[in-house]
């Protein structure tokens, strides 16, 4: 497929056509979460109707024909994403799931309290809060990783953080506030330059339906991202690891369909021990959202059946063609500069984004307010939120000139 036809595109998605307060919804919180294609809901209720049953645990048909579904996924997870093996990806329930358990799995089992962690000012709280309560627990300190002006890595800073006891640098691959590409691959270079030993974990949330993921190039160990985020539905995430490096660590969430065998001692009064199956089942405790994995995998086939090439290309037209409208708003101040790819986030004047986001409500148009799960940047920025407007391949301009008509219209009523 040359380019993109959105008014195709547009057609797949069966939401597009709700109405909000009278008028035509314009979704434009697509970094919050992105809405379906007829495609994946369609897959989802066949499983309900045709193919439902419990997987890994049943020997017949039924369980069957699910248990290898799930698995043809693994693999097919495995490609999109460049992983060596299907072994390296372990299904979890969001991107947020996959933090924490990297940092309840390899970083409760291998840091002590001498020992840090790099993070940034920029972060998720997905990707601040797991670290914070392992850090209660063992007593490593947490080290930030600042940004300049423009929001972009003061990569300066990131080597005089980096010491003989730094162990985790965990970083968000695009900011969910500033939109901006990080230049994931040439930190990771700069930090294994300093010590190869350093185990780098990428949150891949906003970068997943954006960027053409390639964990061997990115030479990352850990990467995480949502099905949500990438047209497919909530419940389900990737956590890649490197050369399955988990495969040795017991789990972090104990329950059914990980045990291989418990061990009773001499009087069968006590248990002994338990022995867990292999990685990467042995952290998929639990009964899986199979549903929102197998819509994952309609997604991604989505996705692929229009090109992830085009997408990118689509999403620099329509992301420079909002940037360009907004900068022509002297009221309007922007946060951060330089390659971004779906997401700005801005404030207008001193008026409070709730409000702007509210006002934007009564004509339909959706965007997100307040400090975004990000408060140590709001801090940076000494704001206490913003209004944030991002894109997805659905979004048409006429949906930014829709926007900017409205925007004109509040301002122009709240006389700015």
């Amino acid at each position: 497929m040359i380019g993109l036809n959105i008014k195709k595109i547009r057609l797949d998605f069966p939401i597009l056509k709700k109405r909000i307060n009278g008028k035509r919804l314009i979704y434009l919180d697509n970094a919050a979460t992105s809405h379906k294609p007829k495609c994946v809901i369609k897959k989802q209720t066949y499983l309900y109707k045709n193919n439902y049953a419990s997987i890994h645990r049943g020997v017949y048909t039924l369980s069957n024909i699910i248990t290898n579904k799930i698995e043809d996924i693994r693999i097919e997870i495995s490609k999109f994403i460049n992983a060596s093996t299907p072994e390296e990806i372990i299904f979890v329930r969001g991107a947020t799931e996959g933090i924490n358990l990297i940092a309840n799995t390899w970083a409760i089992t291998n840091l002590s309290k001498q020992d840090n962690i790099i993070i940034s000012i920029i972060e998720h709280h997905a990707n601040i809060v797991p670290w914070y309560l392992i850090s209660q627990k063992i007593g490593f300190q947490i080290k930030l990783l600042k940004i300049k002006k423009n929001g972009n890595f003061d990569l300066k800073q990131l080597k005089n953080l980096i010491d003989k006891n730094t162990k985790i640098v965990s970083l968000t691959h695009i900011s969910n506030v500033l939109g901006l590409i990080n230049p994931i691959k040439k930190i990771i270079k700069i930090i294994h330059r300093y010590n190869n030993n350093i185990i780098t974990v990428i949150d891949g949330s906003q970068a997943i339906a954006h960027q053409k993921i390639n964990v061997k190039k990115i030479n990352c160990d850990f990467y995480v991202f949502s099905s949500h985020k990438i047209y497919g539905p909530t419940g389900a995430g990737i956590v890649y690891n490197k050369n399955n490096i988990l495969k040795d660590i017991i789990p972090w969430q104990g329950g059914g369909g990980i045990v291989a065998n418990i061990n009773l001692n001499n009087t069968k009064k006590t248990i002994k021990d338990i022995k867990f199956i292999n990685a990467p089942w042995k952290f998929e405790t639990g009964s899986l959202n199979i549903e929102s994995i197998i819509g994952l995998s309609e997604a991604i086939k989505y996705i692929q059946k229009i090109g992830i090439n085009n997408i990118i290309n689509y999403q620099k037209k329509i992301i420079s063609f909002t940037l360009n409208k907004l900068k022509l708003y002297n009221n309007v101040k922007i946060l951060g500069e330089g390659k971004r790819i779906n997401i700005i986030s801005f404030n207008i004047n001193n008026q409070n984004s709730y409000d702007i986001g509210c006002l934007l409500d009564q004509h339909g148009i959706a965007i997100r307010t307040g400090h975004q799960c990000a408060i140590p940047l709001m801090k940076y920025y000494n704001i206490s939120g913003i209004c944030r407007l991002s894109t997805a391949i659905y979004t048409s301009k006429k949906d930014i000139n829709l926007f900017f008509y409205s925007l004109k219209k509040i301002l122009k009523k709240i006389q700015i």
